[in-house]
């Protein structure tokens, strides 16, 4: 987690008091219990930051919680506001409770910790470390592994150390996993395990609508066809005049019938409430029939009345019995005998009974298919009924497989799912870098409970912590492999990048995303500067070395091709900052450790220059404008990617561009309807730039045709294909990043200004 974009000048109290009125008032008013008691917990979190700003015993904006270590865990809520409480701590865990049970011990974290050093502690950690079943929520419990890991490879000084930095806080942290049935898988990707499929099946209830039109076909319109036979039954010449024939005895005694069996029609089935609607057809027949049973004559208006709602359903749909008639209540009945999606849910989750939940499912397609004659037999849904989108989608989403392959078939829909999902590629690599496979499950387990930390509100340009500032991972280092797992991480690292670039084309690469590709390239020795995005609403007007750094590597990429000509860049300037700042690669993005970290001011100020922003300012749009302007000098990324890692798409350049303005014209299109188009049209200039760099890629005759491909479209986006244009057959733009008296722009997404594609508004 080694970013550095949670800055702000302050942390006032404004955000925090928001957060708690909404948790309180959800706690309050929601009608759901679960909903109301996780608002009662974050309105406790909320309360314990704003408790701890209000002591000063929570410095708000520092990496290092009071009162805790560096490599502490700390629980965060939403915006990187810390409650000052350690995510490791609170109420011993069942298993805790149960290792206590079984060793005889006080049930205390204390007593817990110091069995854990004695041989029959390290003897049961040896065999979770030999099982490989365990699993570690967070990355403290990795810890006494980690010790009893060192004690068995004999480097005892290593544990004795460690043991030490963790005896202080062992009365108050969890230290150890929760067992689990079965090994982490080694291999293979899943974006929810079969335990969160079932979950999401399970919760899934009769849908009340559907359930309702479903009673109203199969119960509430067949009676009031028979309502409507019966009083046909006193017609005229005509077959439809109710009423015109007086009713006999066995008609009234088969209208008693009728009305006898309503109301225990009614008092079943109350989904549907339509039938007790005095205006309508079928309860007119219904009031007409109890007074004329009960021997009340019907005056003028309810006789009016009757005769209207008899010809208006003989009109609407027919008399009952003929072909239209029949036709009808046919596909209707057919409609309702449709399954339920509720229905279906439960066939499936009788077909992934005993599967193990802790993992993904290899091949969901064999759970999600037709409804068997067997099936049919045992629950009534008849056979062959294929399953809907709804409830397949729960279990394709547990599916386990290369990242690629989930990509492909749509189950990783945006970066930020495949930045998720990439934490547990990068785990295999850790794994296999080891020589030792306990170790290799370790390592591997460690990186995975390191993702669930969330990033802290930072000041001054500190950074995040790193999974190897924790000291259980330091003390592992020296024993994981070397060559190898470089090679390994290096190959990982440039399949992670051009899956991503190729999936996801026009979108800005997420910051989680971003971390995973810095851990890949640590473990690959690779000098690859990777920078985060900023968050325009706290940036505090400065850069680490690293963007100076990425935009040295964009100039070695980018130096005379339409990218420089279209920004504007003069690269040699870029080059000379980033040797002024002595930048290298990965390594140089932030500090050492967690003390100020140097800046890059020379690379700052280039960055104000070009956005026409002067010094420091709290605007959110004018530090957005200097932002966007370091994205463009380093490419955020892009060519970090393809110059150092060796990205190459097998899309190619071309295809990515159009793939981005594809993505481009969405955006637009989009903004010229929504009535705050803001964030969509910045996400479309994003896309943009990602369309001239793929598109600075590409050999001149593949840049002519997409241009022509591209034309000058129609309505707001024609300026900045004509921009395009102008560039590329050699143009230029003025200093206002405009030519031909406005005709053709710069695509930019940030403004101070009203921004030009919402003028025409």
């Amino acid at each position: 987690m080694d970013d550095d974009t949670r800055h702000q000048p302050a942390a006032g109290t404004g955000y925090p008091r928001g957060q708690l009125a909404k948790a309180l008032a959800t706690a309050r008013t929601h009608p759901d219990p679960a909903t109301r008691d996780r608002a009662g917990h974050r309105a406790r979190q909320w309360r314990d930051v704003l408790d701890g700003m209000a002591s000063g015993s929570l410095a708000i904006g520092s990496p290092t919680p009071a009162g805790w270590p560096a490599w502490i865990t700390p629980e965060v809520v939403r915006g990187g506001f810390a409650t000052g409480s350690p995510a490791a701590g609170g109420p011993l865990t069942p298993h805790e409770t149960d290792t206590a049970r079984r060793a005889s011990i006080p049930a205390e974290r204390a007593a817990l910790f110091r069995h854990h050093l004695t041989g029959p502690g390290l003897r049961e950690l040896w065999a979770l470390l030999d099982s490989g079943r365990y699993t570690a929520d967070l990355p403290e419990e990795t810890a006494l592994l980690t010790v009893a890991w060192l004690v068995r490879a004999g480097d005892l000084e290593a544990a004795a150390r460690l043991v030490r930095e963790l005896e202080p806080y062992a009365d108050r942290l969890r230290f150890t996993p929760r067992p689990s049935p079965r090994p982490a898988p080694a291999d293979g990707v899943h974006r929810g395990t079969l335990a969160d499929a079932t979950a999401t099946l399970e919760r899934r209830r009769p849908h009340a609508a559907v359930e309702t039109q479903r009673e109203a076909l199969t119960v509430w319109r067949p009676f009031a066809d028979e309502l409507l036979a019966h009083w046909l039954l006193t017609a005229g010449p005509d077959g439809v005049r109710a009423l015109e024939r007086t009713p006999g005895p066995a008609w009234l005694e088969s209208g008693a019938a009728l009305l006898d069996r309503y109301e225990r029609l009614a008092a079943t089935h109350t989904r549907c409430a339509k039938h007790r609607k005095p205006k309508e057809n079928a309860a007119i027949l219904r009031a007409a029939l109890e007074d004329t049973v009960a021997g009340r004559a019907l005056d003028a208006r309810r006789l009016g009345l009757l005769r209207h709602a008899v010809a208006s359903m003989v009109r609407r749909r027919g008399l009952p019995g003929s072909p239209e008639h029949t036709a009808l209540r046919r596909r209707q009945a057919e409609e309702a005998a449709r399954p339920s999606h509720h229905a279906l849910a439960r066939l499936v989750l009788r077909r992934l009974a005993g599967l193990p939940g802790h993992t993904g499912l290899p091949d969901p397609d064999a759970y999600t298919g037709p409804v068997t004659a067997r099936e049919a037999e045992e629950t009534g849904i008849p056979a062959g009924t294929a399953l809907p989108a709804a409830v397949r989608r729960p279990v394709e989403t547990a599916m386990s497989a290369p990242l690629r392959i989930l990509v492909e078939r749509g189950i990783v829909p945006s970066g930020e799912i495949l930045a998720r999902l990439a934490s547990q590629l990068v785990a295999a690599v850790h794994a296999r870098a080891c020589p030792d496979e306990a170790l290799g499950a370790l390592a591997a387990a460690h990186h995975r409970a390191f993702q669930s930390r969330r990033s802290l509100l930072l000041l001054d340009l500190a950074r995040q912590t790193r999974p190897d500032d924790l000291p259980w991972a330091r003390a592992l280092a020296p024993h994981r492999g070397g060559g190898a797992g470089r090679d390994d991480a290096r190959a990982a690292l440039r399949e992670l990048a051009e899956l991503a670039v190729e999936a996801f084309p026009g979108t800005l690469l997420p910051n989680p995303l971003i971390w995973q590709f810095g851990h890949l390239a640590r473990q690959a020795e690779l000098e690859a500067p990777f920078t985060e995005e900023l968050a325009a609403d706290i940036f505090m007007g400065t850069f680490t070395p690293k963007f100076a750094s990425a935009a040295a590597i964009a100039a070695d990429l980018l130096e005379g091709t339409l990218y420089e000509r279209y920004y504007g860049i003069d690269y040699a300037a870029v080059r000379a900052l980033a040797a002024a700042h002595g930048t290298g690669g990965a390594g140089s993005g932030g500090s050492r450790g967690q003390g100020t970290p140097r800046t890059a001011g020379g690379f700052a100020r280039l960055c104000h220059e070009r956005a026409g922003v002067a010094g420091r300012s709290w605007s959110t749009a004018a530090n957005g404008m200097v932002i966007e302007q370091a994205q463009i000098l380093t490419t955020h990324n892009l060519a970090t990617l393809v110059h150092v890692v060796g990205a190459a798409p097998q899309a190619g350049p071309a295809e990515l561009a159009r793939r981005c303005l594809d993505d481009v014209r969405r955006l637009t299109g989009l903004a010229a309807r929504h009535p705050r188009p803001l964030r969509m049209i910045k996400n479309a200039a994003y896309a943009w730039r990602h369309l001239v760099f793929h598109l600075s890629l590409c050999p001149p005759g593949e840049q002519a045709a997409f241009l022509d491909e591209a034309g000058l479209g129609e309505g707001g986006l024609t300026p900045a294909l004509a921009g395009l244009h102008l560039v590329a057959a050699g143009g230029s733009f003025g200093a206002d990043g405009t030519a031909a008296r406005g005709r053709a722009r710069r695509f930019l997404g940030w403004t101070t200004e009203r921004h030009w594609l919402t003028a025409a508004r």
